[in-house]
Order: structure tokens, then C-alpha cells, then sequence
């Protein structure tokens, strides 16, 4: 990845509206972190994974200049008041305990306490993720077999 690509993430990051952002190929790891209008300057940090070298290599990259936004109207969160499933691990979200069996839950799908949703596989050990709640599922935030993040929203449950 040279200089004009990791400055075109960058430039594209921030227009996103996106906080962090990180991305790995190869023996490249870049962490893009953009912050609020008000806060600390944006930092960008590119490291390469060392080939026989005991020491990874950091290089501060200029922030990049963001244009102020026009002022928009408070958005009525709709979601409110639904509660959120959210990832306890790093992994790849499964909605199927098999790709020939049926997904775990559905939209419209009636949950109880401890019934699996779905499973998240991390290192070959796969974890089956449960409902903490009881309630009706009203959206499925993420695509079968993506990669999730901790913490990442992947349901919406009406509690009522």
C-alpha cells in the first residue's frame, strides 16, 4: 500500500463520519481514528509488521482537514426503544448452526431467555450467542458468515 492509497483511506474515513476504522493486509496494519469537532486532531497511524526486525515501525500521517457540516435537525431515534444484541467477541457472525440447517431466528421471530440466536466463530471454536432478554426480533443488524466486531449491534429485540 503506498502513500496516495493510505491518504485516500484517509480522506474517505473522514468524509464517512466513521470513529475508528482498521485495516490489515499483509504485514500492514493502519488504525484511522476521527474524532468531533471540538476534540483532539485527528492522528492516523501506519504500522508494518516486522519481517526479522524486534521493533514495528510507527509513522504519524498529517491530519486530514474536515469541512463543517450544515446543521441538521435532531433525528428521532425510531430504535429507541428496542433493545440491542451486541457481539461479546471478535469473530464471524453465523445465522445457521449449518449451512444446510435454518437460521436460528428470523425477523418477527418470538425469543425467550437463553434461546441461541446465532453463533459467532472465533479461532475454530464456535459460540453460540444467547438472548438475555425475552421479546420479538425486529431486525437483524448483520449479514450471514460477515466478520463482527466486539460490542457491534446484531439484533434489535421489542422487549414488549
Amino acid at each position: 500500500m503506498d502513500l496516495k492509497e493510505i491518504q485516500n483511506l484517509i480522506k474517505f474515513v473522514s468524509n464517512s463520519g466513521v470513529a475508528e476504522v482498521k485495516l490489515e493486509t499483509g504485514d500492514i496494519k493502519i488504525t484511522i481514528r476521527t474524532t468531533l469537532e471540538g476534540n483532539s486532531p485527528d492522528i492516523t497511524y501506519v504500522q508494518q509488521a516486522p519481517m526479522q526486525q524486534p521493533l514495528p515501525q510507527a509513522v504519524p500521517v498529517a491530519p486530514v482537514a474536515q469541512t463543517p457540516a450544515a446543521p441538521v435537525a435532531p433525528a428521532v431515534d425510531e430504535n429507541a426503544k428496542y433493545v440491542t444484541i451486541k457481539s461479546p467477541m471478535i469473530g464471524t457472525f453465523y445465522r445457521k448452526p449449518a449451512p444446510d440447517k435454518p437460521s436460528f431466528v428470523e425477523v418477527g421471530t418470538s425469543i425467550g431467555k437463553g434461546d441461541v440466536l446465532c453463533v459467532v466463530e472465533a479461532m475454530k471454536l464456535f459460540n453460540e450467542i444467547e438472548a438475555e432478554i425475552s421479546g420479538k426480533i425486529v431486525k437483524i443488524l448483520v449479514d450471514d458468515m460477515s466478520p463482527v466486531e466486539f460490542d457491534q449491534p446484531l439484533f434489535l429485540v421489542d422487549p414488549s
